[in-house]
């Protein structure tokens, strides 16, 4: 068996129906589990904060420049979209913060320059998964377009001022309202799949990305209602960011980073 087999117990071989020869492929984890890794990941913010709200303070900032970009060139049809998406490029984006997490389970101190200087243990091929989650993002921006096309046809956006107008108070409105959460809800799942623990997994092991995203969409299976808890939790604390015109974003964005190495290490399994 190669190393990557040995390393990457996705490729386990199972016997019966529905059995793993690996017990752990198969345990069930409590249903609020993602209130320990959310406890966890506090803990680790305030061990030497100060990194972590950097942190948080460079995504805010990041994103603030992203939406006043969008604004400025016109581009505010997508906003609501982009936000979204933003939930699918976050994992790539927290990768110091799994760095903070990992140096501070092995009793190591780490700065912020070292959280953004990460050197991942899987090399360029978290740079191809973080390509990937952002053409994820370009085409769920792009369908949203389409489905605004498709109810509304070749009009205008009528602009941030009047589109919640136009979405609740039209049946066209609540239907495309309906519709595209449907739709986008599909693209969240299928995102949060394959990164949640992916990310975190090419930073810790040497793997390519593919074989990362295919493990954690087989994590994720192999705990339902847990990870939609958990995903339940990321959402709710994402539209906290959001309802506080993002600054919210300086605290809650290293807390769900932190808690998110926690979970990776709580499904997965040690290499040989």
């Amino acid at each position: 068996m190669s190393e990557s087999e040995k390393s990457y117990w996705l490729l386990s071989e199972t016997s019966g129906i529905g059995e793993t020869r690996d017990p752990r492929l198969q345990r069930h984890l409590p249903m609020l589990e993602g209130l320990r890794w959310l406890a966890a990941g506090w803990r680790d913010f305030w061990t030497h904060p100060a990194s972590s709200i950097a942190y948080g303070i460079g995504v805010f900032l990041l994103s603030v420049a992203f939406v006043w970009t969008l604004v400025e060139f016109g581009r505010d049809y997508i906003l609501f979209p982009a936000l979204a998406g933003f939930l699918i490029v976050a994992p790539f984006l927290a990768i110091g913060l799994y760095e903070k997490s990992r140096a501070i389970g092995e009793g190591k101190d780490i700065g912020l320059g070292a959280m953004l200087r990460v050197r991942p243990r899987a090399g360029a091929q978290i740079f191809f998964t973080g390509l990937l989650l952002c053409l994820l993002m370009l085409l769920w921006a792009r369908a949203a377009v389409l489905l605004w096309a498709l109810f509304f046809g070749v009009t205008a956006f009528p602009g941030l001022d009047h589109v919640v107008g136009v979405l609740f108070g039209t049946a066209y409105g609540w239907t495309m309202v309906i519709v595209g959460t449907a739709i986008g809800g599909l693209f969240a799942a299928f995102a949060f799949a394959i990164s949640v623990f992916a990310v975190p997994m090419l930073l810790d092991r040497r793997i390519d990305a593919l074989t990362a995203m295919g493990t954690s969409m087989r994590l994720v299976w192999n705990n339902p209602l847990p990870m939609i808890a958990w995903g339940a939790m990321v959402l709710v604390l994402f539209g906290i960011c959001v309802a506080t015109g993002l600054i919210g974003m300086i605290v809650i964005f290293p807390l769900l980073g932190h808690a998110t190495w926690h979970a990776y290490r709580a499904v997965a399994l040690p290499e040989e």
